[in-house]
């Protein structure tokens, strides 16, 4: 019986551990119980190859009019004259419209994964978009903010076919007019990624892209707190350049990149966006950002350094590179039922895989309920955590990292510091769930 498989405790397990713990990664959220029973649904069990009314099998007349729906709520939330929802995540969305608008070779430009941009973005070396394509990588500037006068010359000089304004770790609004206009100067296409911060945009404490980009991609499962997946919103102003925009979108993703769309999770975006719509979600997206710049603001007065100073989202970066501790401090709130995740500082001076920083937001606590006296209370437990790690300086040598980083978690799994914060932090939550 499929009731006894272990499978099934080991989903408890998780279960326990979300709801035993503080979830600050600020790219998890928590899916409503409509979501994940849309995602539970029979609706798995079809196989839907194609678009709504021009399916490659029978017995799509009900998936049609699903996927219907959830085009239709997207167009009204984003205020877009196209969607497609059938994406199976944000990276191969941001294949289709590299694949769907360039040749091989072609120019992009994207912000560097060092400053808070994604691998998807131009990264070179390493992904589809470093390797097929001509990559332009722009940074921050002193402030930590996206440098607009290097956007500007870099654009001017290498001619990009496409910028990508997106980011995955920066903690300020984004500029999509400013860029836009320099994209127009040299005659770019716009691709907004808003996979971070699509909720805040609905709840109106963000600006919006649409009137500057030319394709938006966001994913559904971060701010938007829908199933884990994509979608593709064509623009009024991409139409206009470009009137077959729309159907190379569409045909970049299918058949282009993927076979038949996951129809339990159309129907759990679909879900999700009908949640967005309601006055209910405005409310929760306004008090993701106050909870993240209460947070900020705590941690601050603890005397945590912070990237750029502060946050103006739903995250923020703290900066330990006084002794390389981003990798400690991230084990060690894990430790004490606070997870977050080790993350890249500008200029960053050690690596990637060891890097300096701790990338943590606010929209997965608030969506449990918590205020801002709340977040006062994750400071002080964060500053106890770092209290106990700052003694611990990840070495400057390389070959001695990996080393060092196993001593260290066997030594933080005996302390008693951490044991009473997790305590602590299980009996805060219990109100929660």
């Amino acid at each position: 019986m499929i009731s006894h498989d272990p499978l099934f405790t080991l989903i408890d397990k998780e279960t326990r551990r979300q709801h035993e713990g503080i979830q600050l990664i600020p790219s998890e959220n928590f899916a409503s119980e409509s979501v994940r029973e849309a995602v539970g649904s029979p609706l798995m069990n079809k196989y839907s190859e194609g678009y709504p009314h021009r399916r490659y099998y029978e017995g799509n007349d009900i998936i049609d009019e699903i996927e219907d729906l959830a085009i239709k709520r997207a167009r009204a939330l984003f205020k877009v004259p196209h969607v497609n929802v059938q994406p199976y995540s944000g990276s191969p969305a941001n294949a289709a419209v590299l694949f769907g608008l360039l040749e091989a070779g072609d120019t992009i430009m994207g912000m560097k994964l060092a400053s808070g941009g994604h691998l998807t973005h131009g990264h070179p070396g390493v992904t589809f978009s470093g390797k097929y394509f001509k990559t332009i990588q722009f940074g921050l500037s002193a402030d930590a903010r996206i440098d607009l006068d290097e956007v500007r010359a870099l654009a001017h000089q290498h001619k990009p076919k496409l910028m990508i304004i997106g980011t995955t770790a920066y903690p300020f609004i984004l500029p999509f007019k400013e860029f836009a206009e320099i994209a127009d100067e040299v005659g770019a296409f716009v691709l907004a990624d808003i996979s971070h911060i699509a909720g805040l945009i609905v709840a109106g404490v963000h600006p919006s892209p649409v009137p500057y980009a030319d394709v938006v991609m966001t994913t559904t499962h971060k701010t938007l707190r829908g199933p884990r997946g994509a979608m593709l919103l064509v623009t009024e102003r991409g139409l206009r350049k470009d009137s077959k925009l729309a159907e190379k979108i569409d045909k970049a993703v299918f058949p282009g990149l993927q076979g038949g769309p996951h129809n339990n999770v159309t129907v759990g975006i679909a879900v999700a966006l009908g949640e967005a719509a309601t006055p209910e979600f405005k409310t929760y997206g306004k008090q993701v950002v106050k909870n993240a710049a209460a947070l900020a603001g705590a941690l601050k007065k603890h005397g945590i350094k912070l990237v750029g100073g502060g946050t103006e989202n739903h995250l923020m970066i703290m900066d330990f590179s006084d002794f390389g501790g981003g990798t400690q401090v991230a084990c060690t709130m894990a430790l004490a039922g606070m997870y977050a995740n080790k993350n890249t500082i500008p200029n960053e001076p050690y690596s990637p895989f060891y890097p300096s920083g701790v990338r943590l937001g606010t929209p997965a606590v608030t969506t449990i309920g918590m205020k801002e006296k709340d977040m006062e209370k994750i400071a002080d437990w964060i500053a106890q955590v770092v209290e106990v790690v700052q003694p611990f300086a990840m070495p400057k040598e390389k070959e001695q990292r990996g080393e060092f980083v196993k001593k260290f978690r066997a030594e933080m799994e005996k302390s008693a510091t951490l044991r009473t914060i997790k305590s602590k932090v299980k009996a805060f939550l219990s109100k929660s769930f």
